[in-house]
């Protein structure tokens, strides 16, 4: 979302549409930009991990469908100003030469930048939806918190088990 903009919030659920689109836009960008992260790493769990993530986040697209359906607005792709920059530097970890496991290492980096933009964007919007009593709405947003983090706690896993260790 960005801040800086002509939005007008005249109301909670303005704002929480709003939210629903910047993160349909960011869930958008990060299936792009997964398989190229797969392609750059080198370690097999992470490259797993990336695989892995491509099929939940588009499961994410479909539940952001689902879920800005049920507000009864449409599914605009307002451009998530925040999710390009960080993808514009996890970019430059895909391009970067050097060391294979360094560089896994600065993958899982940008990755995991990536998975807290979307842990404070689902739980903002989930938080919103149990404010206006669309308890409906926060489940759906709270089962992809969840796996955001539990995203996020494997890559950690890697990073810290395997890829960090190899790294000179």
């Amino acid at each position: 979302m960005g801040f800086f903009t002509s939005h007008e919030f005249s109301t909670l659920s303005d704002l929480l549409i709003s939210q629903l689109q910047d993160l349909y836009d960011a869930e958008q960008q990060i299936t792009d930009a997964l398989p190229k992260m797969e392609r750059a790493a080198t370690h097999p769990m992470l490259k797993s991990a990336f695989r892995e993530h491509l099929g939940q986040t588009q499961q994410h697209v479909n539940r952001l469908d689902r879920v800005i359906g049920m507000m009864d607005v449409e599914s605009d792709r307002e451009t998530c100003q925040a999710m390009k920059g960080l993808l514009r530097e996890g970019a430059e970890a895909i391009d970067a030469g050097g060391d294979p496991t360094v560089k896994d290492a600065a993958l899982i980096a940008a990755a995991q930048r990536v998975e807290h933009y979307e842990i404070a964007g689902y739980g903002t919007a989930r938080t919103l939806a149990q404010q206006l009593g669309r308890s409906e709405i926060a489940d759906i947003l709270q089962q992809t918190l969840n796996e955001e983090k539990q995203t996020d706690q494997k890559l950690t896993q890697i990073a810290e088990s395997s890829v960090n260790v190899q790294a000179p």
